[in-house]
């Protein structure tokens, strides 16, 4: 007799537990449009940065002023468009009628559908203004970025996008986009060009560019605030439930704008760097600007030679210096390092034989174009000391291709010629003492013509 055996019954496996609901902010977040308006933030910006690096690397208040360029020229335009584009995408995806059935109100519907997008914009700005400070980084030798003024271009931006949103709702308009973000651009250049207070309020915020002067510590702040506020008015005026909410932003950015306004150019302060010098130990002494000390041996290299033939020499400048304004009575001015990208990229002087010449031009009556024209042989004795003390090639081929033509030229080329010469030829010891009663009348536009030594 056999039994069966049966087999026990296995239990049906216990319900899972329903996962939470994934918030659909995160979707907007990574998927869709608002990735590629971030892209295209940080390609613009970085771009820009990338194409003018030599302008800008090496010095932080450059790099503060063309980041703030490019935040006011590329990022605040291209988030006005980002921000009108996303904003009519429920026109044309025809959803206005799906979102009215929504349980959320009208004010979550509207962040699900901006907020991803401004945040992406911001972000984008904020990776290539990191990208351009790590590229400064290597290159400076004195002063600091200012986070402040980062923050708030990265907040304009930002609530710029929140705008483009609110219009591109409004307006049912295809090319409401690519119109207001030429909008934008325009209101840059209109702000930038005009001389009245509106310029605080336009996209750069009146910024002064240049790296002479800093924002005060607030300014970056109240600007932001001002766009921000300006924002979110739009933003409540359009999809709150309570629109007389959007007189309280409306206020913030009224009252900031009265303050931008009434402050005006009082928001700027002097760089005090560029008040300071600091100077080598040589004769005579090489002073550069404090904002660029790193540039004190490269300078002094240049000028060796320059100070090579000048030892020994009587009645010269105590030093050569580099403050805004001119020099002294005992002293002799720089060639400006500034603005960057010009005599110095990348803190490396471009042309450190020129520059040379150029300090030693300024030794020699640079200032007194009326007396090289009325005497002559002053202006040849000048030019001559000139082309000893720095020789240049380029003003060597100059002065040779001006030499060709009538008899008179030549005959003026060839003087030129015998009195560099003749300062050539003589002994170290006369040259010194010729130099030294040269430089006593070198810097007057009215010498005694019997006092100036002759070649």
């Amino acid at each position: 007799m056999t039994t069966d055996v049966q087999a026990p019954a296995t239990a049906p496996p216990a319900p899972t537990a329903p996962g939470r609901p994934r918030h659909p902010l995160r979707a907007e977040l990574l998927r869709g449009f608002a990735p590629w308006s971030g892209l295209a933030a940080l390609l613009s910006v970085g771009g820009l940065m990338a194409s003018k690096a030599a302008q800008w690397q090496g010095s932080w208040p450059e790099t503060m002023s063309n980041l703030h360029l490019a935040a006011a020229a590329l990022a605040v335009p291209l988030a006005l468009a980002a921000g009108a584009w996303q904003g009519g995408r429920e026109r044309r995806t025809r959803m206005g009628e799906l979102r009215a059935s929504m349980p959320r109100g009208p004010l979550a519907q509207f962040l699900v559908c901006a907020l991803p997008v401004a945040l992406w914009v911001t972000a984008g700005y904020a990776l290539a203004a990191a990208g351009s400070l790590l590229a400064c980084l290597p290159y400076t030798s004195a002063g600091h970025p200012l986070p402040l003024v980062l923050l708030g271009d990265a907040l304009t931006a930002g609530a710029c996008t929140l705008l483009g949103h609110v219009a591109g709702r409004t307006v049912p308009w295809r090319l409401a986009a690519p119109v207001l973000a030429l909008g934008g651009y325009v209101l840059f250049g209109l702000a930038s060009t005009t001389d009245s207070a509106v310029r605080f309020l336009g996209p750069a915020g009146g910024f002064p560019f240049g790296g002479t002067t800093d924002p005060v510590w607030w300014q970056p702040l109240v600007f932001a605030l001002w766009g921000s506020a300006l924002a979110l008015t739009a933003v409540l005026a359009h999809a709150a439930r309570r629109r007389a909410a959007a007189l309280v932003p409306l206020a913030a950015a009224l009252a900031a704008a009265t303050v931008l306004v009434q402050s005006g150019d009082a928001m700027w302060q002097r760089n005090p760097l560029t008040q300071r010098q600091v100077c080598d130990d040589s004769a005579p002494r090489v002073c550069v600007s404090a904002a660029y000390p790193g540039m004190l041996p490269k300078v002094s290299d240049a000028l060796s030679g320059l100070r090579g033939r000048l030892d020994g020499v009587q009645n010269l400048p105590i030093r050569f210096e580099d403050l805004p304004g001119g020099p002294h009575e005992d002293e002799a001015e720089l060639p400006i390092l500034t603005p960057i990208g010009w005599g110095v990229v990348r803190g490396e002087l471009t042309d450190p034989q020129q520059y040379a010449w150029e300090a030693a031009h300024k030794l020699v009556r640079e200032d007194c174009p009326a007396l090289k024209t009325q005497d002559a042989r002053i202006a040849r004795t000048d030019e001559a000391v000139l082309r000893w003390l720095a020789p240049s090639r380029g003003w060597e081929q100059i002065h040779r291709v001006e030499s060709r033509g009538d008899k008179q030229r030549r005959a003026a080329y060839r003087a030129d010629e015998a009195a560099l010469d003749h300062l050539k030829a003589m002994s170290p010891e006369t040259r010194r003492a010729w130099l030294s009663r040269y430089f006593a009348t070198a810097r007057d536009c009215a010498p005694d013509p019997e006092e100036v030594p002759s070649l």
